[in-house]
């Protein structure tokens, strides 16, 4: 009778135990699941926060490619976008199916787009489309991509383009310069030696002039009587005086002043 008493005894506290651990096992598999739900709750509201907490506790209880997905959502969604990669790309290498990773990434595609990643969001969604052929949405976005690199890249040349020609045009100024004060003293030499020219040409008609009068005054001297010689006088010292005075003028005129 003992016997029987002992071994039912051991029994129930089997059962016990068993009965705890499936207990356990339930309340935590509730909890994890309960951590998703609300944290899916609280995306659609819009709480994308509470939702990053719920999820994170998530992942701590287990790390499904779910829970990090989900979690590269609200994080993205918080314009966290550096953040949200890392999740995705977690995601993508705990996938369960094919579907799962294209999905994971085509967001990761999005992320590095929001990051201006251009180049590798391409590879992104080249990734998803892999994965799933047949995906409209990630079409659209890879072809977006494409488009917007291809601006990038054409107002990266231009401006690249504009500052070349703009540091030709700051040497040009100099050169320029230079050229023009070369072509400034060259003509003001030009002028010089023609005025040098015209002013010796002008210098010998006048010197002619006076040897002619001198010449002819002489001349008339010897058959003129004197008065007549007075009157030849007079006029050939007004004729002098009128030479002097115009080869003044001509010594005194404005030189072109040369520019430093």
């Amino acid at each position: 009778m003992k016997t029987t008493n002992k071994i039912s005894n051991q029994i129930s506290r089997c059962i016990l135990i068993v009965l705890c651990l499936l207990i356990g096992i339930s309340i935590h598999a509730q909890s994890k699941h309960e951590l998703l739900r609300n944290g899916d709750q609280s995306y659609s509201a819009g709480e994308y926060s509470k939702a990053e907490e719920a999820y994170r506790k998530a992942i701590e209880k287990e790390g499904k490619s779910q829970a990090k997905y989900n979690l590269g959502n609200s994080l993205y969604e918080q314009e966290r976008f550096e953040e949200a990669l890392e999740q995705y790309q977690a995601s993508i290498n705990a996938a369960p199916n094919d579907e799962k990773k294209s999905q994971a990434y085509h967001n990761l595609g999005n992320s590095l787009f929001k990051n201006q990643k251009l180049k590798e969001s391409l590879e992104a969604y080249k990734q998803a489309l892999r994965y799933n052929p047949n995906d409209l949405d990630t079409k659209h976005n890879l072809s977006y991509a494409k488009q917007m690199l291809r601006q990038q890249q054409q107002q990266e040349q231009q401006q690249e383009q504009e500052q070349q020609e703009g540091e030709k045009s700051d040497e040009e100024p100099e050169e320029s310069e230079d050229q023009e004060q070369q072509e400034g003293e060259g003509e003001e030499s030009e002028d010089q030696e023609q005025q040098d020219q015209e002013d010796q040409k002008q210098e010998q008609e006048d010197q002619d002039i006076d040897n002619e009068n001198e010449s002819q005054t002489a001349e008339d001297k010897q058959d003129l009587d004197k008065e007549d010689a007075r009157k030849l006088l007079e006029i050939a010292e007004n004729e002098e005086k009128k030479v002097q005075e115009k080869m003044r003028k001509l010594g005194g005129g404005k030189k072109r002043k040369k520019d430093w």
